[in-house]
């Protein structure tokens, strides 16, 4: 199948990869181990409730509308794509409460309510951060990257210093907010790729910038909607998918990647690999952990043991810890996103990256999808999403003994901040652990978004789109360039769809 392209995973970089790999012409085929596409974008539905288990907000919307168009599609006859207002409701110990609006006069209503001079500030924040989405789009988002070679452009390096790579994103939010709360807000915006506000470079500030101008948005009947509407534009493009089929390893002749072997035994010949999954995984396996190490997982591509010390020694994104419950009554303070903050977000975060421990008070987020769309849970009843970032995969956590303590330290919590008598109300529960991520999706570690970046070179060392050691072999997804994320997994599909198309025409 000299043709033919292998896609091994159907996450949302997969499904991208597929879909304009097609549009080229290509014939491919896509292997999928779980029952259903979507990845970590993945559904819940029980006891009459539905729950989104993955990503839960849309920012860059343009992203989808450009995969659909670029199969001659409309992306309405898919999928409805709408805004919510407000973005984020944000509850603190002490009753403060902000709404994340976003019309602009509510905003700045909001922000003077807390700081009348930040105001200014946010203003101030939205043209430095503009600057460096202007700076970092083109040579780091919207085009294919393998190394800092691709990303040394005259443009970054005359003017590299203002991406602020070398401040925190927290010393760069203080200098523009006097209000803590706010402070705290901005910060928040490090953990969209699973890192640490006082860790990751200030560059990452772009991430607020796109939320604030360009808005936060969801889509109607789920979020899993887009892992349906994917999969059906595929499938429409001729695009093979198998679930419930998994890959057990590449096939690997002196260096090229000839295709994969299949659980059941059988070979599948390429002319090209793209993998859909945690790189670290692809070379070095997982390790299944509980309160002691075990052995490791066989990695899919095996005979790579320097890159596979190589990917040991990057630092993995913090994991989750996720409780879906139904509840019979509603809560009016509730919006469709909201955050209750921690009393100490530093010690919060020195917990989960410094001492790879639970923290002892997090940060809770709420989603509530009921709001929107009604048949997500019974009439009068509620849907809660509730995710609290998390270590990844350690010795020193046993999740199996500490579900239950972490389950009653959080319910405990929306209890004390407004949500009464939670824990009496519930009808329907499931856990979802770091434990549980790393079994199903093939996430070291547990690991949601990948890689942290928590370094101003992180970024950088993210595994390159085409493997380094072995021909024909590609990544895509929240492991390689450009990150995790619904957009940024589109984006890197695409990316690699075109690197492909590159190399075949450099061999031809």
């Amino acid at each position: 199948m000299d043709d033919t392209t292998i896609i091994v995973g159907a996450g949302l970089g997969g499904l991208s990869a597929a879909i304009h790999l097609a549009i080229q012409g290509q014939r491919v085929i896509v292997f999928e181990k779980n029952e259903r596409v979507g990845g970590k974008l993945n559904i819940v539905q029980e006891a009459r409730y539905i729950f989104d288990t993955g990503p839960s907000l849309l920012t860059m919307p343009w992203t989808i509308r450009e995969t659909f168009t670029a199969a001659g599609r409309n992306v309405e006859d898919y999928l409805e794509l709408l805004p919510v207002e407000p973005t984020c409701r944000y509850f603190w110990p002490d009753n403060t409460q902000f709404n994340a609006w976003q019309q602009l006069p509510l905003l700045t209503q909001e922000i003077a309510r807390l700081e009348p001079a930040d105001v200014l500030g946010m203003f101030r924040f939205l043209h430095y951060s503009a600057q460096i989405y202007d700076i970092v789009a083109d040579a780091f988002l919207l085009r294919p990257f393998d190394g800092m070679r691709d990303l040394i452009t005259p443009d970054l390096v005359s003017k590299g210093w203002k991406i602020d790579a070398f401040r925190s994103v927290d010393t760069a939010v203080r200098s523009f907010f006097r209000s803590p709360y706010l402070q705290q807000i901005f910060n928040r915006y490090a953990t969209y790729n699973g890192s640490s506000p006082y860790l990751s470079p200030a560059t990452f500030n772009v991430i607020a910038y796109i939320e604030f101008t360009e808005g936060g948005w969801y889509i109607r009947g789920g979020m899993y909607e887009l892992g349906r509407a994917l999969l059906r534009l595929s499938q429409e493009l001729g695009v093979e998918v198998h679930t419930q089929t998994e890959v057990r390893s590449l096939i690997n002749e002196q260096g090229i990647a000839r295709g994969v072997r299949l659980s059941n035994g059988k070979q599948i010949e390429a002319a090209q690999v793209v993998v859909n999954a945690d790189p670290r995984y692809t070379y070095a396996g997982i390790s299944r952990r509980s309160h002691q190490l075990h052995h490791a997982d066989q990695p899919l591509l095996a005979g790579s043991p320097r890159i596979a010390r190589q990917m040991t020694r990057l630092e993995p994104s913090c994991a989750g810890f996720i409780i879906l419950l139904g509840i019979n009554r509603t809560y009016e303070q509730l919006a469709h996103h909201n955050i209750f903050f921690s009393q100490d977000y530093p010690r919060e975060f020195a917990a989960i990256f410094a001492k790879g421990v639970p923290a002892p008070d997090p940060t809770v987020y709420v989603c509530n999808t009921s709001l929107t769309d009604p048949h997500h849970a019974p009439p009068g009843h509620s849907n809660m999403f509730i995710l609290v970032n998390a270590p990844t995969l350690n010795a020193r956590v046993n999740w199996d003994r500490e579900v239950g303590n972490y389950r009653d330290v959080i319910l405990r919590k929306l209890e004390r901040m407004g949500l009464s008598d939670l824990r009496r109300h519930i009808v329907y529960e499931q856990i979802i652990t770091p434990a549980d991520f790393e079994a199903r999706y093939n996430a070291v570690g547990g690991a949601i978004y990948g890689l942290a970046s928590n370094s101003r070179f992180a970024a950088f060392l993210r595994p390159p789109l085409r493997a380094r050691d072995t021909k024909r072999l590609y990544f895509v997804g929240g492991g390689t360039h450009p990150g995790g994320g619904i957009p940024l997994a589109l984006l890197s599909g695409k990316a690699v769809a075109e690197r492909i198309k590159q190399d075949s025409h450099r061999i031809k």
